[in-house]
């Protein structure tokens, strides 16, 4: 019999890598199960929305089947979620978890579906892209400790989140796996030579990619990046939707002099433009000040690019120093200067990128199902019946 997996979080018709991951699991999970997508129909609402709007507006969107059932501030659609799920059967019930705001409904949907059928409890297990956000209050720790009291099974994506988790579940069930490789972008519309063709640019290309928030710290790397024209000739890319401080970066380019060396595209990438910015740069630069992981470093080595990341959270467990990128302090721009001058006078372009080819096996959407499969209990176990 086909065994079921029932993946709950946000997929498209919403934007960004949440959305797509859960679209590309279920995508591996329909390898050999029956899958049911539980998504919402409404997220956010809008007044905590920072961007210009929570869709995907792409051409070709990252998408699958899915059934809009979660509102995230009308409670009746919890207990209708919950049903939906019921009524699949799963062997497996996968939320995706990112954003204390949604423990409440997700409590709600697991207490309403263990009341359907206590059985269930074993079967759902938290994928957790956070455990913490970014910028936490502690009232985010208390709706954490809410959306988790009724799950024992976690996946996470580091060691700092592992024991960011302990520290707020006493003894639960946990399996760490890094985030997989982010090659839905992969079209091969694009050569090298057409996409710096497209872009107007030539010579050295570093490159800053995704949503502009404090934690991301764009301005070390403003600085750094000032500091290496020292020596080097080169041309920064800084592609993303700014959720704030616009005005002070564009200051700080302006004060550093490098309104020439500095191309600003300030907007949401669509899915089908975003090869095309890292086939035309040389090096992805991620200088966080905190982060348990980056969906960018999984997107830059689905493109044999390499990175340059601060040792914070996770990073340094997918980066190898050296070999697919460097991994330098955080918020320290001299360091960060250093290891772009490194990148670009050692000629270590072609050679990362062989070893980002041969090493990225580790990040495979294979291994993470097996992972949340084994989290869910014997694979020969039935689903629970009503």
């Amino acid at each position: 019999m086909t065994r079921k997996a029932c993946l709950v979080g946000p997929a498209y018709p919403y934007r960004g890598g949440i959305a797509h991951f859960t679209s590309v699991l279920a995508k591996e999970f329909e390898k050999d199960h029956d899958v049911l997508v539980v998504n919402f129909k409404r997220l956010y609402p809008s007044f905590l929305f920072p961007g210009k709007t929570q869709y995907d507006e792409s051409n070709s969107p990252v998408a699958v089947d899915t059934e809009r059932c979660i509102d995230s501030l009308n409670p009746v659609s919890f207990w209708r979620t919950a049903k939906a799920i019921a009524r699949f059967e799963p062997d497996l019930v996968v939320f995706q978890w990112w954003q204390p705001f949604f423990a409440v409904a997700y409590m709600a949907i697991i207490f309403c579906l263990n009341r359907i059928d206590k059985r269930y409890a074993s079967r759902i297990v938290f994928l957790c892209h956070n455990v913490l956000p970014h910028e936490s209050s502690p009232i985010d720790r208390v709706l954490i400790r809410i959306g988790f009291k009724m799950v024992n099974s976690f996946l996470v994506h580091s060691s700092e989140d592992r024991q960011n988790l302990l520290t707020l579940k006493g003894d639960p069930k946990v399996e760490v796996h890094p985030l997989p490789i982010f090659d839905m972008f992969v079209r091969e519309r694009y050569t090298r030579e057409s996409a710096r063709e497209e872009l107007g640019v030539s010579g050295r290309v570093v490159l800053f990619f995704g949503y502009i928030r404090a934690y991301k710290g764009l301005g070390v790397l403003l600085d750094g990046f000032a500091r290496s024209l020292k020596e080097i000739d080169a041309t920064l890319f800084v592609v993303g939707e700014f959720y704030e401080g616009k005005e002070r970066y564009m200051s700080m380019i302006e004060d550093l002099g490098l309104r020439d060396r500095v191309v600003v595209v300030d907007r949401y990438v669509p899915n089908e433009e975003v090869e095309k910015y890292f086939v035309a740069c040389d090096v992805v630069a991620l200088p966080y000040l905190s982060a348990t992981q980056s969906a960018i470093v999984q997107v830059a080595f689905s493109f044999h690019r390499p990175v340059i990341v601060t040792a914070v959270g996770g990073l340094p467990e997918v980066v190898e120093d050296g070999v697919t990128g460097y991994v330098v302090q955080k918020n320290d721009p001299e360091a960060l200067a250093g290891a772009l001058l490194k990148f670009f006078e050692e000629g270590k372009t072609v050679e990362m990128e062989q070893n980002i080819a041969k090493t990225k096996v580790r990040f495979s959407w294979s291994r993470c199902k097996e992972l949340l499969l084994g989290l869910a209990g014997e694979r020969g176990a039935g689903a629970p019946r009503r």
